[in-house]
């Protein structure tokens, strides 16, 4: 019989911090998140304690602090080189009610001199277009690596990398996904990262009340970001509805409000055609709720890169018109 008392697992003290009851539980310092994370991306953690992990910081929601501390000892932990980029534009989500207008809003940015660099983590819920199943359709380059992505935005300005390139324990619990029953906060976290460090970061944050937290959480990390509730949970404006901009930067948030641009909701697609998004980048089709959608997005991310509202929409439709003449079309 051993009567040697186990000794406790070095991360069972975090599961305990999040779930020790309604009285004592509480939400990690940042300090802790960053232990935390960093063993998780280090592999000294059980898959069971993953697990609990993961679940019950989605119980409890979320703070910008933990946030904070997660982004931080991913950080620490990224090969990536200096790559220069205007705009991080992470995409996450999927789309479902409308096609993925924001991937030409993406292209026609990057046509007209803006540097972006566009990552997600698969397709990982059925039911969803994502933009890993279009890259190749619209010529936009995949990148498996670091010189690959600085070579399609010294090329073409647009990059889009794969999360399980960089940061397979990330992506190793994003996947959990079908395992678990529900989207873990990575899913969240993922939008924060900013690997390469851009000008401005992107997110889109579609449950209300989660955009202030990461616009907390970005301005703790220092970042300059702006956080919409973008359709589908993209970074895509829904023309048909009012769209709020949580921005921060130097330190200082801002807020703007911007109206819908449609008097009338649009009417959904019955189903999405994705040869749709090609036609429409060569001028051979016309999508009215497409053309709104496209300009808006274009005109917040140029707002996030120090734009005023009406230079951004007027620039946004100035450069979407000059798609047609610049040498980024789809063959």
């Amino acid at each position: 019989m051993n009567l040697i008392t186990p000794a406790e697992h070095p991360f069972a003290q975090f599961v305990r911090i999040l779930g020790k009851g309604k009285r004592g539980a509480r939400g990690l310092t940042r300090e802790e998140a960053r232990e935390a994370m960093g063993m998780l991306l280090d592999g000294k953690v059980e898959d069971t304690q993953l697990g609990a992990f993961l679940m019950l910081l989605r119980h409890k929601e979320e703070s910008a602090e933990e946030l904070a501390g997660f982004t931080e000892a991913i950080r620490s932990r990224l090969a990536a080189p200096g790559i220069s980029v205007d705009l991080d534009w992470p995409s996450y989500a999927g789309k479902k009610r409308h096609l993925p207008w924001y991937l030409l809003a993406a292209k026609a940015l990057a046509a007209s001199g803006v540097r972006i660099f566009m990552h997600g983590g698969g397709a990982h819920t059925a039911g969803r277009l994502y933009s890993e199943q279009l890259l190749t359709a619209l010529d936009i380059p995949c990148c498996r690596d670091w010189q690959s992505v600085a070579t399609a935005l010294d090329q073409q300005g647009l990059a889009y990398s794969y999360l399980g390139d960089w940061m397979p324990a990330l992506q190793r619990m994003i996947d959990l996904r079908n395992t678990l029953g529900l989207r873990s906060p990575i899913h969240s976290l993922a939008r924060i990262i900013n690997p390469l460090g851009a000008s401005c970061g992107l997110q889109s944050i579609f449950h209300p009340g989660y955009q202030a937290v990461h616009r907390e959480a970005s301005r703790l990390l220092g970042d300059p970001a702006i956080v919409i509730k973008g359709e589908g949970g993209e970074i895509e404006v829904n023309p048909d509805v009012t769209c709020h901009l949580y921005g921060t930067r130097d330190g200082k948030d801002w807020d703007e409000e911007w109206p819908a641009l449609s008097a009338q909701r649009h009417v959904k697609p019955e189903q999405l055609d994705p040869t749709a998004l090609s036609a429409f980048w060569r001028g051979e089709i016309e999508d009215a709720y497409g053309q709104l959608a496209v300009v808006a997005t274009m005109a917040v991310a140029l707002r996030g890169l120090g734009m005023p509202r009406e230079q951004a929409f007027e620039q946004a439709r100035q450069r979407w018109d000059a798609r047609l003449r610049s040498n980024q079309s789809i063959d």
